[in-house]
């Protein structure tokens, strides 16, 4: 039993809004309001119960983040269930609890991870005001906030402990295995066949480059369990996961998620050597001269597709082929967008077009070089480049907030794996440097940080650095004593 409902208060409480509600009832001879005071007494135990039991309700969306399933009420309104319903009942938990006890959150509130995520809200606030459906500019903002506040804030909150950071990773990982071991059988039956993988992953992943980036991302993830596990059974098992992951990310056929991969081996080199910084400023350098000189006299349309040659191939092999010579269909659609996505940014470079407002103002912008057989985009997919969409959507310096902080969470993981004298919390720091590395380099071909699954572990990320930063203050503070 709560002890709240064994308190004076309580009983003076429900008695109270009992006779109150019963009088008003009578005055007014409305009897609908005698439902106020059962609503009263049966949501207060029920927020408590809440409030006490809010950290298994973070481990419980840990397990479910894989698991969770697109399901759409309405062709409006759509939620991954069961971990978005949990993200808002978290996010009114954290707030809540926000309110009564602030001093909780004191060392949130000083880091500059929240001073960045302030920003970026204050600017999401000034693009609504200039967004022509601010309705759909509205419904993207109050998901970032139930994302943010549980997986950001709550994060940060429950790994002050470190025994949580093990707990989480293993929350993670052991619920994607499942869903691999599984879609690995499915697949069999269809002799691991290109075409058939779609067929596989429901209802967990709506795609196979869902599907990928969560695997992909989680690998590191599972390195680091092996690294931390002494025991000789447990670390057998563990290696035998990892080979099923490889096995699942290889099969899963997406280009995008072995390039990650490519590029987490050399981000791991990268923060190793502290020269991930210099790195990130070369690539900015080098995409900027690019974009001058493909639009530089259009000389983009240079690299326009045959229409009738651009198609889609059942076979992988043939798959890959056309993919070096720039002749299939995925890329080349992306190609499509990413010129209508450029216009736009020209068109209203400062305030966009308002969140949620690609698919319905693109068309006028594209270029009819660039059309395949697929760009009605019967799925209303969007321009598959998050950067170009924070761009288009919300204007350039959305695009800045959400560069320079990214450019500083990635930063902050080679400074932490320096700067750490234990070694538990310097591998962390370095798996989650990884791991961003993936997030950053997937999302050059995909707008993956709106979905649960990979904008969950970008935003989990961001609150494990809160916590392994109190760590290091901790650490630096034992040493000076």
């Amino acid at each position: 039993m709560l002890p709240f409902l064994q308190s004076k208060k309580f009983s003076w409480l429900a008695i109270s809004s009992f006779f109150l509600f019963g009088l008003w009832s009578l005055v007014t001879q409305e009897p609908y309001w005698l439902i106020v005071p059962f609503i009263l007494v049966t949501t207060i135990p029920f927020v408590q119960l809440i409030v006490t039991k809010t950290e298994y309700l973070y481990w419980l969306l840990l397990i479910t983040l894989p698991l969770s399933t697109e399901y759409n009420f309405t062709p409006s309104l759509g939620l991954d269930l069961p971990d978005e319903p949990l993200l808002i009942l978290l996010s009114v938990t954290v707030f809540a609890s926000c309110l009564f006890k602030p001093s909780a959150f004191q060392f949130i509130f000083k880091s500059p991870i929240f001073r960045w995520i302030i920003a970026m809200a204050i600017w999401m606030c000034i693009s609504l005001c200039y967004a022509p459906n601010q309705w759909l500019a509205l419904k993207f903002i109050l998901a970032k906030i139930w994302y943010i506040i549980p997986l950001v804030f709550l994060t940060a909150l429950i790994h002050q402990r470190s025994s949580n950071f093990r707990k989480t990773a293993l929350y993670l990982c052991i619920p994607l295995i499942l869903i691999v071991i599984q879609t690995l059988i499915r697949h069999a039956f269809y002799g691991f066949d290109f075409v058939a993988i779609k067929k596989t992953m429901g209802p967990f992943f709506r795609n196979h480059v869902n599907y990928s980036a969560m695997l992909v991302c989680l690998i590191p993830v599972g390195l680091l369990i092996h690294h931390f596990t002494q025991d000789l059974r447990k670390r057998n098992i563990i290696k035998i996961g990892i080979s099923i992951a490889l096995m699942g990310l290889f099969f899963a056929y997406s280009r995008g998620a072995w390039l990650a991969l490519l590029a987490g081996m050399i981000g791991y080199y990268l923060i190793k050597k502290n020269i991930l910084g210099k790195t990130i400023l070369l690539s900015i350098v080098t995409i900027a001269i690019s974009l001058i000189v493909l639009m530089n006299n259009n000389y983009f349309m240079q690299f326009a597709p045959e229409h009738d040659e651009t198609i889609f191939h059942e076979n992988f092999s043939d798959h890959l082929n056309a993919t070096i010579g720039l002749k299939d269909i995925s890329n080349a659609e992306r190609f499509h967008r990413w010129v209508a996505g450029v216009r736009m940014v020209a068109e209203k470079p400062w305030t966009g077009f308002g969140a949620n407002s690609f698919f319905n103002n693109y068309q006028p912008y594209t270029a009819a070089a660039f059309k395949t057989w697929v760009s009605n985009n019967p799925e209303h997919s969007t321009v598959h480049n998050y950067y170009l969409l924070l761009a288009l959507e919300q204007g350039v310096p959305a695009l800045i907030l959400f560069g320079g902080f990214f450019i500083y969470l990635l930063l902050q993981t080679q400074q932490l794996y320096h700067q750490f004298q234990q070694n538990y919390f310097r591998q962390i720091a370095l798996a989650l440097g990884v791991l961003l590395i993936m997030i950053a380099s997937l999302n050059f071909t995909s707008d993956l940080i709106e979905t649960d699954k990979i904008g969950g572990l970008y935003w989990l990320a961001a609150g494990i650095l809160i916590g392994l930063k109190y760590h290091l203050q901790v650490e630096k503070e034992s040493v000076a004593f």
